[in-house]
């Protein structure tokens, strides 16, 4: 896993290079959760909403909302699809997020409309981790991990 600035930056996902990351897994759904510089931004989180398992998502629309002490916002879906799975620990424990935000604090498990398609809208590998650096330096952030 790369770092800059205090930030893990895992080189096997797929980014959005704003909020979120996005895993295929191999059921042919993709786990998805807040990238650390984005959960850095964010600040200690304090309510996270998910949308229920069930719910469609177009792309770009909210899938889940969150509220810290700096900021409230959605967080949007990556692609369009269906939610299978919403994570509940995250639900009990926002804190989580700033604490695990590629392990324990995934937010979504999304089945996309179109799996070919799913992944056109995100970047990976050198050029996800080149454009993740340079949003950190746009954006001064250096991660930390916020604990109780």
């Amino acid at each position: 896993m790369s770092e800059h600035r205090g930030c893990e930056l895992p080189e096997d996902l797929y980014y959005d290079l704003d909020y979120v990351w996005v895993r295929p897994e191999e059921d042919g759904t993709c786990t998805i959760g807040l990238t650390d510089p984005a959960q850095t931004m964010s600040g200690k989180v304090q309510y996270v909403w998910i949308k229920d398992a069930g719910t469609h998502r177009e792309w770009k629309k909210p899938m889940a909302r969150l509220e810290s002490g700096k900021w409230a916002g959605g967080i949007p879906a990556p692609f369009p699809g269906v939610i299978v799975a919403r994570n509940e620990t995250v639900l009990a424990n926002p804190n989580l997020i700033n604490i695990d935000p590629y392990h324990d604090a995934w937010l979504v498990r999304m089945k996309p409309d179109d799996p070919a398609m799913a992944l056109a809208h995100l970047t990976t590998g050198s050029t996800a981790q080149e454009a993740l650096k340079a949003w950190i330096e746009r954006y001064g952030v250096q991660c930390m991990r916020c604990q109780d």
